[in-house]
This record gives C-alpha cells, structure tokens and sequence, in this order.
C-alpha cells in the first residue's frame, strides 16, 4: 500500500482515483503548520497541495519515503524544487487544468466589454430602464488580436472564428506553417495594435512582454478597439491603458488581472465606467479546480506504480557519475540557450546544439534540456519552463531540436555551441567553461570573444572603424550607465564587427535607440543572463 497525504483542501470528486484505487491509502489532514507536517509525513510515499502548504527542504528531509509531490494548480512556487531533486522526489502539476476555463472566462469578458453587460445590468436593477446608452458592437466580421498563441491563445482563437472573426495571432514560436494549421494570420505586436478591432493577451509576464502594450502602442493603435487581458497583471501599461480610454483612443478594457493584486481602493480601473473587472477569476471554475486535481492524481498513481507520465517540473533522476561529469555546464547550457534567444529575431523554427570534445562521448540530453529551458524561458518566463517540460514545449511548438557532437573542439576541452534558425536569419553563440573562470561565451557567431555569462550586456554590431568605440562610451556615460567590461570581435580590419558590454545596470530603451543612431552603428541589443 502506498500512503498519500492530501494537507490542502481539495474536493473529493478531483481525489476519487486516489480514494478508489487498491494499493493507495489516502490520508486528508489540512491546515497543517511546518512542525506537524515535519511529525508525520514521515510515513507517506506522496503528498498533495495546492498553494496554500508551503513544502519545504525540512518537510522533504523528514519525508524519508517521499516518492512524489502534486501540485494541483500550475504553479509550484510554494515548492522547494531544488530540495526535491536533491532527494530525487518529482514534483508534478497540471498546466492544462485551467485552458478551457481561461478561453471561456476571455470571451465573457470580451462579450461584455462588446455589449456593455455589468453596466447595463447595474443600472436597470438600480431602477433605470436606459437602452440608448448601452449601443454595443458586433463580434462578427471584427479582427480579434491574440497576443500569445500558446493553448489558451489557441483556444481563444478558435472560438473567435466561430464567431466570424478575423484572427491575427502573434507569439515568438509562431510559424506561418503553425498560423495556417490554427487559422489565423501570422501578425507582429505592432500589426495586432494597428490592425485590431479586439485585443486580448495570452503570453507570460516577463521582462520582455512586461508592458507590451504601453504609451508608444497606444499613440497607434487602432480608434476604438477594446482590450482584454485575463493573463497576467503587468503586460499592458495600465496608467498608459486609463490614459488612452479618457483620449477616445480606446473604447474600453476588460481585466481579469491587475499589476499588484488585490488592487489599491482607489485603482482607476475600479471606478471607470469604460472598464470592466473581475478578481483574477480565470481559473475559478468547478471544473477547473477538478481537473487539475484529477490530472495530478491520475500522474501521482503513475508515478507511485513505477509507470511513464507526464507534467514533472523538476529535473529527471541521471545517474550519479554522469550527473558529476555534465552539472557544471548545466549554467552554461542554459544561458547559451537564453543569450542565443536574445540576440535571434523571428520564431524560432530549430535549436542545433553541438558539443564538441569530451562531451562528444557522453549523454549530453540532459544539456540538451538545458539549453532548449534557457531558449524558452525567454519568451515563455522561467516559472513556465523547466529542464523536465522543456522538450515537451518545444515539441507543441513544432520548433525541431537537433544534436551534433565531435571531438575537435577548437582549443578548449569542451565546446557547447547553440544555433537558432527562424525564417529571417540564423544566429548562434559558442561556449566553454575555463578554469578559475567558469562558464565564458566564446564565440558570437563568427566572432571570437571571451564575455562573462551573468548580468547586463549589450551587444552591439558596428563597422570597425576609428572612433566607434569612444562614441559609444561617451554616449552611455552621459545616461549615467557604467560600462564594466568590454569585449571586441572581428574578422577583418574594417569590416563588420562587434562590441559587448557589461553594464551595471539595464539600459534604458531610449538609450538603446540613441546607440542605433550612432554613425557606423547597425544594432544594439541589451542582454540579461541570470
């Protein structure tokens, strides 16, 4: 008999495979404080949460029979992950739980926006028969925008043209193949502003999307369109959103989500009579809240019977001398994947990694992992993306992952190199860890450099003439951003070549747009590796 504590609430319809099942005795026990857990949980094989227990590395070193640890939501924030793989317990959850919950509480939220609902409904049980101030909009033969065309993108999509919408969808991995495949228009953000008659957000909140739609895309957006986002707080400037409703820019705003939740008392959004909000409702439906239970269970079960599953968000178990031998390029790996992502533009169609030297004659799928984590994290946030789910990503976005390995390794003992291919361009960044140095980019595609993998940088692609760098440095100076490090590549003298910088802090984009105004100056990219 396997033993499953269940220590948050969840409801007995999303446990019954736990309950039915033969060889499981399931113990639920809520509310526990980090001591009572500690005392017990000892004599479990599985414990099941949702967000209110926090398991920590104490709970999983007392948990001497821990095998497996659901989380029955997406995220598992409140989960030790590194104290989990230490002690080879998977941790698992249920990122599909909430997809059609999601999609479905959008459109009601675009309906309502659409037909003015909670304001019309407020004022006729106020007493006031009012129809001529709530003229609404058709859906039909509108353009719906889609920021994010992951699966509740997708699923908003699908539904939008059963309503005779035309649908413009933009996402990092998407391909003109995958947009034919779904019905939609291939569209960058700047066409969805201008072009969309609604637009709703579906991508992670990362620093890329943070404020994806802000001051600048308001100045251009299309008159009249309406906004919905019931993603995440953070992805449209919300100030900015007030500011272009009271303009006549915006007709109006539907949100499920706020930057800081629960909102400050006196949040525009709450008083406006052009916005509509609900408190981060997305998820919140009967069904929902079963499956995601019913999904955990099912993939605890399998993990308890020592059967294949799906849905781990921690790394796999890889044997003790292989483990010792790859784990110091696991950092290397990742951010090779995660510099390669930010200096590639356009979906990216395939990741090549190649490994070169002493690594050609081992198992490098675990490195694999990490580079294509490091590649995704980037466009998707590092909550959503992980070393166990990162093929799987991959994969439903039909971006191809390929390996190669040799011997020859340029000089180093070994060399790890990533290449990204979209349809506009195919860029790559080479890597090695130096002793006494640790993990070093060496080579930016045919550029050879020796750039510390951590912190800001800026990657700048110039002409190599006299002065350059100089400018450059005056420029940054004078907006107070430090320069620490400078790296120069080239081929030739005179030609094309680049510069990378480590700066102290971010650099501001206006900034950035100021170093592409500088003579001999083709581009300039900023850079985070953490």
């Amino acid at each position: 008999m396997f033993k499953v504590l269940v220590s948050d609430p969840i409801s007995d319809l999303g446990i019954s495979l736990l309950v039915e099942a033969s060889d499981i005795s399931i113990d639920k026990k809520t509310g526990l404080s980090e001591d009572e857990l500690v005392a017990i949980i000892g004599e479990y094989d599985a414990l099941l949460v949702r967000s209110q227990t926090r398991v920590t590395e104490r709970i999983m070193t007392a948990g001497k029979s821990l095998k497996v640890i659901g989380r029955a939501g997406v995220g598992v924030d409140n989960i030790d992950l590194d104290a989990a793989t230490k002690r080879g317990i998977v941790v698992i959850n249920a990122p599909d739980g909430n997809t059609i919950t999601t999609c479905e509480h959008t459109f009601a939220m675009m309906m309502a926006l659409a037909r003015h609902i909670p304001q019309a409904y407020a004022k006729t049980i106020g007493g006031v028969w009012d129809r001529k101030s709530f003229v609404g909009v058709e859906l039909r033969n509108k353009t719906l925008g889609v920021l994010g065309m992951g699966r509740i993108g997708s699923e908003v999509a699908a539904r939008a043209k059963a309503f005779g919408m035309k649908v413009l969808g933009y996402d990092p991995f998407l391909t003109e193949e995958r947009a034919d495949k779904l019905g939609v228009t291939l569209a960058t953000v700047d066409d969805v502003v201008r072009g969309a008659d609604f637009i709703t957000v579906h991508t992670p909140l990362t620093p890329e999307t943070r404020h994806m739609i802000g001051r600048a895309q308001f100045e251009v957006i299309k008159p009249g369109v309406r906004i919905v986002n019931c993603a995440r707080g953070g992805i449209i400037d919300e100030q900015a959103l007030i500011e272009a409703i009271d303009a006549g820019r915006v007709a109006g705003a539907a949100f499920d989500v706020f930057e800081e939740e629960p909102p400050a008392a006196d949040h525009p959004f709450l008083n406006h009579p052009k916005v509509i909000v609900t408190p981060h409702l997305g998820a919140s439906t009967v069904e929902a809240q079963e499956n995601v239970a019913i999904d955990v269970s099912e993939q605890l079960l399998h993990i308890l019977r020592n059967e294949p599953y799906k849905n781990a968000v921690n790394m796999p178990p890889v044997p003790g001398d292989l483990l010792a031998k790859l784990e110091p390029y696991f950092t290397l790996a990742r951010k090779l994947g995660s510099f390669a992502a930010q200096i590639t533009d356009g979906p990216v169609k395939e990741i090549s990694v190649s490994y070169a030297g002493e690594l050609a004659d081992v198992d490098t799928q675990p490195l694999t992992r990490q580079v294509v984590q490091g590649v995704l994290a980037h466009h998707l946030g590092s909550d959503q993306v992980n070393a166990v789910n990162a093929m799987h990503l991959a994969k439903m976005r039909e971006v191809n992952i390929v390996t190669t390995k040799s011997q020859a390794a340029k000089g180093f003992t070994n060399l790890v190199t990533v290449t990204l291919k979209t349809g506009r361009e195919e860029r790559s960044a080479a890597g090695a860890l130096l002793n006494g140095f640790g993990p070093r980019i060496t080579q930016i595609d045919k550029y050879p450099v020796d750039v510390e993998s951590q912190g800001h940088l800026v990657l700048i692609s110039h002409h190599d003439k006299p002065g350059i760098i100089g400018r450059v440095g005056t420029l940054l100076g004078t907006n107070g951003v430090n320069i620490a490090t400078m790296q120069v590549g080239r081929k030739i003298v005179g030609g094309a070549a680049i510069m990378v910088l480590g700066v102290d802090k971010a650099v501001p984009k206006d900034v950035l747009s100021q170093l592409e105004e500088l003579p001999d100056l083709n581009s300039a990219k900023e850079i985070q590796l953490v």
